[in-house]
């Protein structure tokens, strides 16, 4: 865009025929250094170089060139586009033949000829020989040079759109796209990607009594894993200045500090303090901890809310989801084992694995609400994947293990009337094994006091009253959604260490709880300890 504009307008418009200048231009200046080593020239060769184009990083980016995956339209077609989305679906690294020459019968004159890989990779001859001398051959008969196929490594991925970045009722579009050489093997289910590349078409499969269309799909040219890079959530320096002075006027006063920021977590709930600080260390994280045998202890905690409706359970899990850079919420009744870990699907005679909302939630937050509407063998399902934080699959011929360092966050009613004299186990119908999964329970009870109701209404009827007024309090104020955001992601990167006065509190109230917890089924265990 700086220095040749008219040219980058063409690789944007005609990028099938304008890269491969590109990509000889690289050859050129590869052969030309490969000469300056002398000696070493033939020790060095490699593969044809590839030029790679990130479209997305460019501050002078063409406005269509970035569109949503479900805006994809034909006015983009064989442009050079960049999609952001997730990936769901992985197939299998295949060779694909991309040239072969071809010799006139006739007249001897050989030409190469490439596949359609839109029409399914089928060769398409030439109606007549290609030969452009002067006479002219005229002849259909040709025959194929062996040894001539050349042969590129070949993979299919599906991507989805984001999730949080759709409205209510809108479903998420997906996109398959192809990698071709180094790009093969790069990402893997789970991973956010920015890819640039060509839009084209493709025929669908033939089955009978099913019409063909052409349905889109990106020839992938550059492919960037965005799982690292918050940049909606890049902390500027002046944000940071301000997180210090923040915590240097509460230096002496840390507590209150602590409550300041707690009034931003669902401020539309009143009092709750613990349920917020549960909150925001479970959205935080600890640290995870590898000693020298392989023994993993995850960092990434998980909270279980329990409690009567109307207590604010869904409130706090929105909220959550609404803070992480990286979240699905489900519900129980609309979730199954492969929703929520990884289904097998069959696509073109090929079985590929789809990623569930644990894989998609990776290195995020996954709410599920009404956990205690799941059958209990899709609740079994997820014990790997949050205490090990791996999957393991092994379906149709596919055994992988994938990796789902995620958050879970859930919330259920009681059974019935919550009774305190019984255990969780009873009162929630989980399975001791699962509650013991979870580093935090909370309980939410609807108490009936009168005195509290009045509060309670009250503070519903203000905020009520405020936000028609357009009004809002100078702790709403000073810590907003964003800011939240910014904070959390801030503090997320410090390795706090315990002292021993803290190691020896931990201690005393884990061997406590051991002994408190004899005929409990969900008693502490030694990894929550």
């Amino acid at each position: 865009m700086d220095i040749d504009p008219k040219f980058a307008g063409k690789l944007y418009s005609c990028p099938g025929e304008y890269l491969p200048f590109l990509d000889k231009a690289a050859k050129r200046v590869k052969d030309a250094m490969l000469e300056e080593l002398g000696d070493l020239k033939d020790a060095v060769r490699k593969k044809p170089v590839r030029v790679r184009i990130d479209v997305s990083g460019s501050p002078l980016e063409f406005p269509e060139a970035s569109p949503s995956i479900g805006k994809v339209r034909v006015k983009h077609m064989r442009k050079l586009i960049t999609l952001k989305g997730t990936v769901i679906r992985s197939g299998g690294v295949k060779m694909i033949e991309y040239e072969r020459d071809y010799m006139c019968r006739k007249c001897q004159h050989r030409f190469p000829v490439c596949p359609e890989l839109e029409a399914g990779n089928r060769i398409k001859l030439p109606a007549l020989c290609p030969s452009k001398s002067s006479r002219g051959c005229g002849s259909a008969s040709f025959q194929v040079i062996e040894g001539t196929t050349m042969c590129r490594d070949y993979q299919e991925i599906k991507i989805q759109e984001n999730v949080q970045l759709l409205g209510v009722g809108s479903i998420p579009r997906s996109m398959p796209v192809i990698l071709m050489d180094d790009l093969v093997d790069s990402i893997k289910p789970g991973d956010d990607v920015i890819i640039t590349g060509i839009l084209s078409a493709k025929w669908s499969p033939d089955i009978k009594d099913v019409r063909s269309n052409l349905d889109p799909i990106l020839l992938a040219n550059y492919v960037r894993r965005t799982n690292e890079l918050k940049s909606d959530l890049d902390i500027p320096p002046e944000t940071e200045e301000e997180f210090k002075h923040f915590w240097e006027e509460y230096r002496l006063t840390p507590l209150k500090g602590r409550n300041f920021i707690l009034e931003g977590i669902c401020p539309q709930i009143f009092g709750l303090f613990t349920v917020k600080l549960a909150v925001a260390l479970t959205l935080i994280g600890g640290v995870q901890h590898v000693d020298a045998s392989g023994t993993k202890v995850r960092g990434e905690p998980h909270m279980l809310l329990v409690g009567d409706p109307g207590t604010g359970k869904s409130q706090f899990l929105k909220f959550a989801a609404k803070l992480s850079n990286r979240s699905v919420i489900t519900t129980g009744l609309g979730s199954t084992s492969a929703g929520l870990t990884v289904t097998a699907v069959k696509d073109g005679g090929e079985w590929m694995l789809e990623a569930g909302a644990l894989v998609l939630a990776d290195g995020g937050l996954c709410c599920i609400d009404e956990f205690d509407s799941m059958r209990e063998h899709d609740r079994t399902t997820i014990h790997e994947a949050m205490e090990q934080q791996t999957i393991s699959i092994a379906k149709a011929g596919l055994v992988t293990t994938l990796s789902t360092r995620t958050t879970v966050f859930g919330a259920t009613n009681p059974k019935g009337k919550y009774d305190p004299d019984e255990s969780l186990s009873v009162n929630t119908t989980l399975s001791g094994p699962l509650l013991s999964r979870f580093d935090i329970v909370l309980v939410l009870l609807d108490t009936q006091n009168d005195d509290w109701d009045k509060i309670v209404s009250s503070h519903i009827l203000k905020e009520s009253f405020d936000e028609k007024k357009d009004k809002t309090n100078a702790s709403d104020a000073n810590w907003t959604l964003p800011k939240l955001r910014r904070y959390i992601n801030y503090v997320k990167w410090f390795k706090p260490v315990l002292t021993k006065e803290a190691e020896r509190v931990i201690s005393s109230y884990y061997q406590r709880q051991r002994k408190s917890g004899t005929h409990n089924a969900a008693r502490t265990t030694h990894m929550q300890g």
